[in-house]
């Protein structure tokens, strides 16, 4: 589908690290830092998550000529962009972590911007488009006359869906859905003098509806699903999928996005707007927006370890599995390699005995947040300690075996241990993903994982698919 996003580009920056120690100047944590992630925030955000869906994407935006522009053009590969001449610096944010818990955040450039210039081509590509977001992150792009004229003559003939800001400028009149979260929602009414009663949801999307001369309003309310209202009709409420974040951080913009297609590809507005908030959700399981980022700075290379005693066997795509003394330390460098270049590991661990759809769901939601995945194989002693004296069903060679079959998985480490620590401390992935209904600090390796500024994600748990029903059920066919 062609599809042309509109509005304000931002550069999103990470700086992740550990703090071990307290500065002697002042009473403040010293940050070692382990790397630096760049990644395109805004309308950026928007096009980039299309483009990366497969659909062919323009970004009609204003765009500087400056450090952080060369850092976005980068992020934004992928993407058709089409910028106005320079009249503003790039807008960065600017986050300071500390394993997974932000410590500061500085932005730079982020006063109010002069209304950036169009041109033919920004203009071509709004009347070409299937469907269209208009991104406003207030920096002026939807305040551009020849743009807004281009709008109002898109909503006739195509899906517009705009997510507005409180900065930025009105929706014109007759876009499909405007998709402001609550706290704009909320605010945009006591501003036109309502006092909206309890949460108020209804009332200020009624208000806006008017207000705005949408076909329909979508106010988004975070982990409680999102509220459809539409002239005439009743309003809708739209629960979202049960998801653990720890940073909601792109949600707003991937809902926008994914309404966009699904009104594109001919739904209807209630399903449209549920498909939309599913793939928020399912979004922000695989990793939100930091999934995307891509890392400009790569840690130093630990020291060559020592010669490590047989412990942990690595299989390599391509390469027979062989006794851990030989290959060991092939693994380390496959980790160290991706990240020299720039890439992120992601690993993953368990049993995986009688490999299951769960199982593959989570691998592949894995492998999506990064550009490896190494999987930590349970030895068969291990399964036996942990599951008991009839597990495992299958051998550790053949569940390695079965596991580097998938297109998702790019090495498997098989450990002899209770719990793969030995092997993360090895590895040292930027990303430790496993499948449950907890948040990810809960998980055991969580400390562990932050010790070099790496962080831990949850991805679904997928209810009736295990390994334990998989057994019984073959079991009463046996």
């Amino acid at each position: 589908m062609r599809i042309t996003v509109v509005g304000d580009v931002l550069l999103d920056v990470d700086i992740n690290g550990a703090a071990t120690r307290l500065s002697p100047d002042a009473p403040v944590p010293v940050v070692d830092v382990a790397d630096i992630r760049r990644r395109a925030g805004g309308a950026g955000l928007v096009a980039t998550v299309l483009a990366q869906d497969g659909h062919s994407v323009s970004l009609v935006t204003a765009l500087s000529n400056d450090d952080g522009a060369s850092h976005l053009r980068r992020a934004l590969s992928g993407v058709s962009v089409l910028a106005g001449a320079p009249l503003a610096p790039t807008p960065t944010k600017t986050r300071v972590r500390i394993g997974t818990h932000p410590m500061v955040r500085f932005d730079e450039g982020c006063s109010p911007a002069p209304v950036p210039a169009g041109t033919a081509e920004m203009l071509e590509a709004i009347a070409s488009a299937e469907a269209i977001v208009v991104a406003d992150y207030g920096r002026g792009i939807t305040a551009n006359t020849d743009i807004r004229a281009a709008l109002t003559a898109a909503v006739r003939r195509v899906p517009v869906v705009w997510d507005p800001h409180p900065a930025g400028s009105e929706p014109v009149a007759g876009v499909a859905v405007v998709t402001p979260n609550l706290a704009e929602a909320l605010a945009s009414a006591k501003a036109g003098g309502l006092a909206p009663s309890g949460t108020g949801a209804e009332e200020a999307g009624r208000y806006l509806l008017e207000k705005w001369g949408s076909a329909a309003v979508l106010v988004t309310r975070g982990e409680e699903g999102a509220l459809l209202l539409a002239a005439g009709d009743a309003a809708q409420g739209i629960p979202a999928p049960k998801t653990n974040v720890s940073d909601p951080c792109g949600a707003g913009d991937r809902l926008a996005g994914s309404l966009a297609v699904h009104l594109g590809l001919g739904l209807d507005l209630a399903q449209a707007a549920t498909r939309a908030v599913e793939d928020a959700s399912e979004f922000l399981a695989n990793g939100g927006a930091a999934s995307l980022a891509v890392v400009e700075a790569p840690r130093p290379e630990a020291p060559e370890p020592e010669a490590p005693e047989p412990g942990p066997v690595v299989e390599l795509k391509g390469l027979e599995l062989v006794d851990a003394g030989d290959l060991h330390p092939d693994g380390v460098q496959l980790a160290r390699a991706v990240r020299a270049g720039g890439g992120t590991v992601v690993a993953t661990g368990g049993c995986f005995d009688l490999l299951h759809a769960g199982h593959a769901r989570t691998l592949a939601a894995a492998r999506s947040m990064g550009d490896c995945l190494i999987v930590c194989l349970n030895s068969d002693e291990s399964v036996r300690r942990l599951k008991g004296g009839y597990r495992p069903i299958v051998s550790a060679e053949d569940r390695a075996e079965l596991l580097l079959a998938l297109e998702c998985v790019d090495a498997v480490v098989v450990f002899g241990e209770d719990t793969p620590e030995a092997c993360l401390t090895q590895i040292q992935p930027d990303i430790w993903v496993k499948g449950g209904d907890y948040t990810p600090e809960e998980l055991p390796e969580a400390r562990l994982v932050a010790g070099w500024g790496g962080r831990c994600v949850t991805v679904p748990f997928h209810p009736a698919r295990s390994t334990s029903g998989l057994a019984e059920a073959l079991a009463k066919v046996s």
